[in-house]
Parts: C-alpha cells; structure tokens; sequence
C-alpha cells in the first residue's frame, strides 16, 4: 500500500478549511451563549422532574444524534433521562412516556414529522414540552411548553446544508442545560462516582471507605502495653504499622518501623507502647477520597494512614498497596 503525499499547497487548504469551521461553530457558541435569558431558566424549571420522572429525550437524524448524548449527559448528572426515537414511539414506545416526565425536543427545523405523535402525546397529557429549534415560528416552537431557540447562525458546511453549526449549538445547549441542573441539585463529586463505578473516572473518585480495612483487621493496641506484646499485633496484622490508643479509645500515636529502628536497644521489648510511639499521627476521613489519600502518603513517604471518625476514633487503615490495586495512582 502506497502513502499519499499531499502538496504543501493541499495540506494548507486542509488547514484553512479546519480552521474555518471551528471558527464558524465557535462563532455560533458565542452568539448562542450572548442570546441566552429567561427562557433557559423556565426549561429548566419544566424539566426538573420529581416523582421518580425523567427527562425524555427525543430528535430525527444528526438532531436525534445529539439528542442521545444530551440524554446521556443528563442521566450521568444526576437527571434521570432516556432517549426515545421518534418514528419507534409512533409504534409502540409512547408508552415509555409516563405523567411524571418531562420532554425535551430537538430539531432544528422545528417542523419534523416524525416528532409530530411525541408533541401530540405531550399535549394530550398535560406531560412538560421543551423544544430546542432554529425556529421561533416553527410547529415545534409554538407547541411547547418553552422553546430554546438557536440563533440563525449558517451551518460550517461551506453548501450551507450539512447540519454542522446547528448541532454544535444544540450538543452545546445541552451540555448547559444538564449542568445547570447538576448545580441546582448540588450534585457532588460522590453522587457522580455512583454513576461512574467504572474506568479511570471511577477509579479517581473513590473514597477511603471503599478500599480501608476495619474490625479486627485494624492494628491497635492500649498506649501501656508493653512493646513486646505490642510488635506481635503489629507482626500478625501485616501493615508495618501499629496504633496506639489512649483511654478513651482515640488514636494517640503510632508505632512504625522507623520508630523501632530509633528506639533499638536491649530493653525494646520491656517499654511501654506510648513511650515508642510518635505522637499526633496523620490521618485521613472515610469520606475522604483515596486519591487524596494516596497523595498524603507519597508527600510524606508513609505506607499507611489510619482512618478515624469525627471523633477521633479509628475506624479503618489504608495502605498504599490498597491504592494501587484499586488504579489509583
């Protein structure tokens, strides 16, 4: 198989046609962006749904395209969503539509037929219509509930007929729309990590709970045990570390390698717990993430860090190793 070699003369015309659609969409955000109001704020309104409903999410074509990913965005963040096809609905999938939802409806034109039976189900029940459309005139426009109209922006497509701009807008919107709610629910970073369990974006926003030992398997031992008694806790629990306890049961101190090699002498093993220890230990929280976690153990060259509660008390330990088995890094 032989390479192409393109003439300088080609790869520049190349460029310049990339460099022009990104300017024409990133024109097209601006004005989108500049042209916002109140009607943004009253979608949002329609399609904050309680009750266990959703955001029904529907559009023909490239519009149907970006709809998918709206819906999925939506439903990553906090707002229940699913996309239904407009021709399926016609056959069968109104049904997936209940009283409890809201709908948000994308064309560009505005006169779509294959939306018409969504629009109509809409109507007939009372359900929130949002539209998203080029056209403030439009069948669509006119029959929601609220219409989030893109400005008359021409398409990229040098023809003018590509849907290229007007989805960008409308992918854009979206992203807007979904992220505002996200802020009005006050959506964390721990309700997204329980819509997000898997891959590297999981993996970053786990928390201490989730990968620390407790029970029986935290290293402790009361501040006057004799070190002899107190090397075989820390021996049988394999963390290199071992917690020392004050009366009332709140972490005091930590006994680590490195405080054995600095006490080393022939009465060791006759010494008190509290008398090898190192006093004020670092901790973590169990709704710490691990991330953070491992970042303190790296700045302070540890392998352990003991997790304690609000009230000072030790409810779990975290090693490094559990860490990095988890593809934290």
């Amino acid at each position: 198989m032989t390479e192409t070699i393109l003439a300088p003369d080609s790869a520049a015309d190349d460029l310049a046609a990339a460099r022009r659609v990104l300017a024409a969409e990133a024109e097209g955000l601006a004005i989108l962006a500049a042209g916002l109001g109140d009607s943004f704020s009253r979608a949002l309104d329609l399609m904050t749904v309680t009750g266990g409903g959703r955001v029904i999410v529907s559009g023909m074509g490239k519009s149907g395209h970006i709809a998918r990913k709206i819906s999925a965005t939506l439903a990553s963040t906090g707002t229940p969503s699913l996309y239904v096809h407009p021709a399926e609905a016609s056959h069968g999938d109104l049904g997936m539509i209940t009283a409890h939802d809201a709908v948000l409806a994308l064309s560009n034109s505005g006169e779509t037929p294959e939306l018409t039976d969504v629009v109509n189900y809409s109507r007939r029940y009372a359900i929130p219509l949002v539209a998203m459309t080029g056209r403030a005139d439009s069948a669509l426009a006119q029959a929601a509930d609220q219409a989030l109209i893109l400005p008359e922006v021409g398409e990229a497509c040098p023809m003018g007929l590509a849907p290229t701009t007007s989805t960008t807008m409308m992918l854009a919107l979206g992203d807007a729309l979904a992220v505002a709610l996200l802020e009005r629910k006050h959506f964390s970073p721990a309700d997204f990590q329980v819509f997000h369990p898997g891959g590297q974006l999981g993996r970053r926003l786990l928390k201490v709970s989730d990968l620390m030992h407790g029970g029986d398997q935290l290293p402790l031992v009361p501040a006057d045990l004799p070190m002899g008694e107190a090397l075989l806790v820390m021996t049988n629990k394999s963390f290199g570390v071992v917690g020392v306890l004050d009366d009332q049961g709140r972490l005091s101190g930590i006994i680590t390698d490195g405080d054995l090699r600095r006490h080393l002498e022939p009465r060791l093993l006759q010494r008190l717990a509290r008398e090898v220890m190192t006093v004020g230990p670092k901790t973590t929280r169990p709704n710490a993430l691990a991330a953070e976690a491992l970042r303190v153990m790296n700045a302070r060259a540890i392998t352990s860090l003991f997790v304690v509660g609000a009230d000072k008390r030790p409810v779990g330990i975290l090693h490094l190793h559990d860490c990095l088995r988890a593809g934290i890094a």
